[in-house]
C-alpha cells in the first residue's frame, strides 16, 4: 500500500492533544488494513521523522487508530503544527 492510502488523517481529540504534550505522541485513523510495520513505514517515509513505537487499536465499528511514540530528538507538537492540529 501507499503511505497516502495507509494513513488516513491525523487525529484531533482531547485525548490525542494530552498525549501529543506529554508523551510525545501522535495520534492518526489508518486504513483497517494496515500493520504496524507499514504504519511506521509510512510515517517515516511522509514526515522524514523516526518512530519508537506504533500500537493500533481498532474500534467495534471497525475504524483503526494509530498510536505513535516519536524519537525524542522529534517534536510531535512541530508536526501537529504543520499538519494544521495546533
Amino acid at each position: 500500500m501507499e503511505p497516502y492510502t495507509i494513513i488516513l488523517h491525523p487525529l484531533s481529540t482531547e485525548k490525542s492533544i494530552r498525549l501529543l504534550e506529554a508523551e510525545n505522541k501522535l495520534v492518526f485513523a489508518v486504513h483497517p488494513k494496515a500493520e504496524r510495520k507499514q504504519v511506521k513505514e509510512a510515517l517515516e517515509k511522509m514526515f522524514k521523522i523516526k518512530i519508537l513505537k506504533v500500537n493500533l487499536m481498532t474500534s467495534p465499528r471497525g475504524d483503526k487508530k494509530a498510536y505513535v511514540k516519536l524519537s525524542p530528538e522529534f517534536q510531535a507538537i512541530d508536526i501537529a503544527t504543520d499538519l494544521g492540529l495546533m
